[in-house]
């Protein structure tokens, strides 16, 4: 865990430094044709960050990984990161990230490693495992971390 906690806090740092360099029109734009722009990646990723906190703290207290899923287009339109401020959104992306990798490296290996025959993993995960396969809460946090560094290479510059 030590070198995954390595990468996830240089890949925000690295990002947060990026995006603070990016003009908020150009933050405004569409990473693509049809998607969302690096405001609203970035607050996709404020929101993951949410969602997976309460997740991994659970965690330590419940037999299982059934996580409540939620519409991240919804929760991208309704809270319009669009028209965040953009250095405010960047600070709040960093400082998440950072906080919830401190959970996760306090975490005892025991939750981190212990089997849950009961997850949804299969809505939830970015990379959905399946429902009969016995899960671990480490393997979730890989894929938050994953998840996280996908999204922030798909805003990188062109």
């Amino acid at each position: 865990m030590p070198d995954l906690l390595t990468d996830w806090r240089e890949t925000v740092e690295q990002a947060a430094d990026t995006w603070r360099r990016l003009p908020d029109e150009r933050a405004r734009l569409p990473v693509a044709p049809g998607k969302w722009s690096t405001k609203e990646v970035v607050g996709h990723l404020v929101d993951s960050a949410a969602h997976n906190h309460q997740r991994f703290v659970r965690a330590q207290w419940i037999a299982n990984l059934i996580c409540t899923p939620y519409d991240q287009d919804e929760w991208v339109g309704t809270q319009r990161y669009i028209d965040a401020p953009w250095p405010e959104l960047v600070e709040l992306f960093r400082t998440y990230n950072n906080h919830l990798a401190r959970v996760v490296e306090a975490l005892p290996d025991a939750v981190l490693d212990r089997r849950r025959h009961r997850h949804n993993l299969h809505v939830v995960a970015w990379q959905p495992i399946a429902e009969d396969t016995p899960v671990t809460l480490r393997w979730f946090v890989t894929d938050y971390v994953a998840h996280l560094t996908h999204h922030v290479r798909s805003t990188a510059p062109r």
